[in-house]
């Protein structure tokens, strides 16, 4: 992957841990300059440090993805900073906020909060984004999306529908700026994360469940198997790819992974 991106400049939302860190660390490997988007003011900074170490160049913004504003600044500052985004990753989602539960136990609220984090805050930095990458007729979104919502996964709807409303506007961008040079795909990834490592201490059985239909017999590393995927999605390798999704699962979608966990409805 070595100097794939160089000279690019990348914003990835949610790089303080996980998937996020993953693909800011790969991003700074293949020679991009990256912000880390992130909360967490201890990690945030602790990864921009790493990717310094990395020996790329990181820059650490807070940012709050409830909070549309900030988002809009993190995007605006990288630009000021840089004079350009080239490349936008939406990944950033809070974790476990809300436990499974029923269509009729989702309130209005949850529902609010769950697409101002899975559509909102990324429709937002897409939107700031693009009149840089316009001006410049070069730009790679990638958003991470989710196979619950694909799967239609019981108990999650509000999740689950954030990120499928999240992939018909990143099929639509991909239509509406190919002319301008750039592209827009979807990564479902499936890796022991943070959110699958809370998963499975809440239901142990169930995430081994998963492990166990999964065609390759595990879940992803973070860094290892999901993050070289969007280093191809951010580099000029993938110029005639747009508005696609890429299920990077060890193939645990070709027949639904399981996720039904047992609640009280």
């Amino acid at each position: 992957m070595s100097q794939l991106l160089e000279g690019r400049v990348a914003l990835v939302t949610g790089a303080g841990a996980g998937i996020g860190r993953a693909i800011a660390r790969a991003f700074v490997r293949a020679g991009a300059s990256v912000v880390v988007a992130e909360y967490n003011e201890e990690t945030g900074a602790q990864v921009a440090t790493e990717l310094a170490e990395l020996g790329g160049e990181g820059l650490f913004i807070r940012t709050d993805i409830m909070d549309v504003a900030s988002v809009t600044a993190a995007v605006e500052e990288t630009i000021s900073r840089w004079g350009t985004i080239d490349i936008l990753v939406n990944n950033a989602y809070p974790t476990m906020t809300h436990r499974p539960a029923g269509i009729e136990a989702i309130d209005q609220q949850r529902l609010r909060d769950s697409m101002t984090a899975g559509f909102f805050a990324a429709t937002t930095a897409m939107q700031a984004a693009f009149p840089s990458m316009k001006s410049r007729s070069y730009g790679r979104v990638i958003n991470i999306c989710s196979l619950n919502g694909v799967n239609a996964h019981k108990f999650t709807a509000d999740y689950n529908a954030a990120k499928e409303a999240l992939r018909a506007y990143t099929r639509t961008a991909a239509v509406e700026w190919a002319p301008h040079g750039i592209t827009a795909n979807i990564i479902c990834p499936g890796a022991a994360t943070t959110p699958f490592k809370a998963l499975a201490e809440f239901m142990p059985g169930m995430a081994d469940e998963i492990k166990k239909t999964n065609p390759m017999g595990y879940m992803g590393d973070a860094e290892r198997d999901i993050a070289p995927v969007a280093v191809f999605l951010a580099s000029d390798m993938s110029v005639y790819m747009t508005g696609n999704t890429l299920f990077v699962d060890g193939g645990g979608h070709i027949n639904g992974v399981p996720w039904a966990p047992e609640i009280d409805v």
